[in-house]
């Protein structure tokens, strides 16, 4: 009789167990964006625990995978303050050309640990992708549109469409990623309603 008392007790303390489990990850998770919805294969992320700079405030990310979706997407919304709201701000605002090159260099390892230096690395190195920034509006607001695309026979893109505005003192971007430039401004706008 204890015996089976004792497994009772055992099986109820570990589905208590599981039940704080799945509540102690409910809150960490974004609350998703309306106009991007599970239904449709978009998937939140847990973004609860994350610790980003000073100033920069994740509110919510999604992504849609390639089983779920026609064209794999993510999306975020997230918001800056104080000086980290400046620099963006002053960096999206930046000509398009400027931004072709930031968005176009390829990443410094000269100078950091672990980095090697070779007769090949001494002259520039040739980028394997081209690069455009353009401009856009959508929903009273700027936006920015970045292609880029890989140089030779590989059809591979990506596109990061931004758009972004001020709420009081935050500047919030909505920002979506996707392989066709037209989904992702669409989703960028989907984020951006959302938000």
């Amino acid at each position: 009789m204890t015996r089976e008392r004792l497994r009772s007790r055992f099986h109820v303390a570990g589905l208590l167990a599981a039940l704080m489990l799945l509540t102690g990850c409910a809150g960490s998770f974004g609350p998703g964006l309306a106009e991007l919805p599970a239904s449709q294969g978009w998937t939140p992320l847990p973004i609860g625990d994350w610790v980003l700079n000073e100033g920069i405030e994740a509110r919510t990310m999604v992504f849609c995978p390639r089983e779920a979706c026609t064209q794999p997407g993510f999306a975020a919304v997230l918001a800056f303050s104080g000086r980290e709201a400046g620099q963006m701000e002053q960096a999206l605002k930046a000509e398009p050309e400027r931004l072709t090159r930031l968005f176009s260099r390829p990443p410094e390892s000269a100078g950091k640990p672990g980095a090697t230096k070779t007769a090949a690395s001494k002259t520039p190195a040739k980028l394997k992708s081209t690069t455009r920034v353009s401009r856009f509006e959508a929903e009273g607001t700027s936006g920015l549109l970045v292609q880029i695309s890989a140089r030779g026979d590989s059809a591979k893109t990506a596109t990061t469409a931004i758009l972004h505005g001020r709420e009081g003192d935050r500047l919030v971007l909505a920002i979506a990623v996707s392989p066709d430039p037209e989904s992702a401004r669409r989703d960028a706008v989907a984020a951006w309603r959302s938000r």
